[in-house]
């Protein structure tokens, strides 16, 4: 039996966060992770890094990031003001967000921004992937102007490092199994660590290790048949090991629990993510060109928003389809646009010099339907309206279903490309129900569970149908900081408590 303060479980961005705002607290935290260290980090190990968060200029920005002279200069980095930010959560969640977390997650966006940094945490300006040249300018679209050095990898070894040099102690091939409660208060967790069942006592216990998205039996019963078939953006650990262990005793659960963030993946890509790829199988660039299925037709609205604002529902789109695959279909005129993941080595793609010859290459796909479909895009683009990628261009089509409502380009300037997609599951949206002052988790008649808390993608109630780019990472941090806090703050009660109990 050993004894800490505070547990955390988990060792994702969101983990990492409420440990160290535990450990500011003076108490003693331990980590539990399931995975090897060599695999250690949950999703944000997955994650590309982009990091959305309130900011009203580029004063903001120079709080969290490191900018040069030159760049603030050359650059037009926007603002994602506080109503901007919130306007985007309730568009996108069809109004569903849980208005209470959704403040805090706004409100305390910026600060725990400049707290990561003073964490180790470094970012700069998200230049790869969500801006472009406008007038000689950098112009920053999306309201993501800002990134994590190194991407997600890179925020969680520097957390990772600080969290080391802090004295939180961190225990690799751990995975908690069992919360210890005694029908009034969680007061540790049962582990089993490298093929042993060990005991871990404390006076809190923070769940910080994600959701149930890569247990395929919980996908098809949760989002529903279908979604076994799924690939799996992250890491394989997050099977829904903390959630089961809250629920059964008595946690109340929350939020979109037959929702999830799923994007376009490569068709041929892993079970599981791969850290040597990170997040590279993912296209999202499919807003210059057309997504069709096996029957050759179109599906959505590829134009409807930035990929910022429509990726993680389009997954689930993809799913849908006949075979489970879309095929992302562009033309010359746009490949210099497409993202860096297009130009990976592990990649399904083909090429043709002719509309025809492409159509015998895409594998799967009646070949007359997909040709039927161009020439009907073809003649439905309004060519009198100009074309630019930087804002929300207006470029739709005509008469034609579904349409495309803006970056549309008739596909027929060789040499046409295409990329073979298929589903992938990066987090589920169902959690649990806390009390956003603190993170501590409810039960069923929404009292708190004492010495119960709960953060990152545990936390149900944020995310509904869609999600907003960059959100993840900040609200893992956001609650993360406030989960520890609260932890913290209990175990140090507790500690004054038996002092006052000696002294008697």
């Amino acid at each position: 039996m050993q004894n800490y303060d505070v547990i955390v479980v988990g060792k994702g961005n969101a983990a990492l966060c409420a440990a160290l705002s535990a450990q500011e607290r003076g108490v003693k935290v331990l980590m539990l992770e399931a995975a090897p260290e060599d695999e250690s980090g949950g999703n944000s190990r997955f994650a590309g890094g982009v990091m959305r968060f309130a900011f009203d200029s580029v004063e903001d920005l120079k709080k969290v990031a490191d900018l040069s002279d030159e760049e603030i200069a050359s650059s037009d980095f926007g603002t994602n003001t506080r109503e901007e930010f919130f306007d985007d959560m309730f568009r996108l969640t069809q109004y569903r967000t849980d208005p209470d977390l959704c403040e805090t997650l706004v409100n305390n966006s910026l600060d725990t921004m400049i707290w990561l940094r003073s964490k180790g945490a470094r970012f700069v300006p998200n230049f790869g992937r969500q801006s472009g040249m406008v007038n000689g300018k950098r112009k920053f679209f999306g309201r993501l102007p800002i990134e994590a050095s190194g991407g997600g990898p890179g925020l969680v070894e520097n957390l990772t490092k600080t969290a080391v040099n802090n004295g939180i102690e961190i225990m690799y091939e751990t995975r908690a199994v069992e919360l210890l409660y005694d029908g009034e208060k969680v007061f540790g967790v049962r582990a089993k660590r490298q093929g042993k069942m060990i005991e871990l006592r404390a006076k809190a216990v923070v769940l910080g290790c994600g959701g149930f998205e890569a247990n395929p039996e919980w996908r098809t019963r949760y989002l529903g048949p279908g979604w076994e078939l799924a690939k799996v953006r992250g890491t394989r650990f997050n099977v829904g090991d903390g959630l089961r262990m809250a629920l059964d005793i008595g946690a109340c659960p929350y939020g979109n629990w037959s929702g999830c963030h799923a994007t376009g993946w490569d068709r041929y890509a892993p079970e599981f993510g791969d850290l040597n790829v990170g997040d590279q199988f993912e296209k999202h660039s499919y807003i210059f060109g057309l997504l069709v299925n096996a029957k050759g037709k179109r599906f959505v609205d590829e134009g409807l928003d930035f990929h910022s604002f429509t990726y993680a529902k389009y997954g689930a789109e993809v799913l849908k389809q006949p075979g489970q695959f879309a095929w992302q279909v562009f033309d010359s005129k746009v490949k210099h646009l497409l993202r860096p993941e297009y130009r990976v080595r592990q990649v399904t793609k083909v090429t043709a010099n002719t509309l025809e010859e492409l159509a015998q290459k895409l594998e799967g796909v009646d070949a007359e339907g997909f040709l039927k479909t161009v020439r009907a895009f073809n003649a439905a683009v309004r060519t009198d309206i100009p074309f630019n990628h930087i804002i929300k261009d207006g470029r739709g089509t005509q008469g034609i279903e579904p349409p495309k409502s803006n970056w549309a380009n008739p596909l027929d300037t060789p040499p046409f490309e295409a990329y073979a997609t298929t589903c992938g599951i990066t987090f589920t949206f169902g959690g649990l129900r806390i009390d956003r002052a603190s993170g501590q988790v409810l039960d069923l008649n929404l009292h708190r569970i004492p010495g119960l808390y709960a953060c990152g993608e545990m936390v149900g109630g944020l995310f509904y149908f869609n999600y907003a780019s960059g959100t993840g990472l900040v609200s893992g941090a956001v609650f993360g900081r406030i989960a520890g806090a609260g932890a913290g703050k209990a175990a140090k009660v507790t500690e004054k408590q038996k002092i006052n109990l000696l002294k008697q």
